[in-house]
């Protein structure tokens, strides 16, 4: 899995048991899917479509350092599959994980896109071909 994302908490970050707010964590996550499909697919409209079951194994506190790791799953025909693992830097520990999230890129009427791709590509790879 590939750790492209770290957040520092912050106290805005924080639930009232002084610990990261769930909710802010899976708006992370969303984000950074959004971001890395954007790229794979080439296409400025991918939006989320499906997140499965979180698991929330542990938390972060004030000050502590997380990574957000994404690793494709697959290619569907406008759609990319990701799951996701979100650790503590500083306790080492794997503080939530979302086996499936499917991003799915949309043409200009809001329908889904058929994107071609089957493959994880990079930017470096991309420019060679240009």
């Amino acid at each position: 899995m590939n750790f492209h994302t770290r957040k520092w908490i912050k106290p805005q970050d924080l639930n009232p048991n002084r610990t990261l707010f769930g909710g802010v964590l899976l708006e992370w996550i969303d984000e950074e899917c959004a971001l890395y499909s954007i790229i794979q697919l080439e296409n400025p409209k991918t939006v989320t479509k499906y997140m499965s079951e979180i698991d929330f194994r542990s938390s972060a506190r004030e000050g502590d350092i997380i990574e957000i790791g994404i690793e494709v799953v697959k290619f569907g025909t406008a759609s990319l599959t990701l799951k996701c693992e979100v650790r503590n830097k500083m306790t080492r520990e794997t503080i939530i994980t979302v086996d499936k999230i499917v991003m799915v890129g949309l043409d200009e009427n809001g329908k889904p896109k058929p994107h071609g791709k089957t493959k994880v590509e990079f930017v470096k790879d991309r420019l060679g071909d240009k």
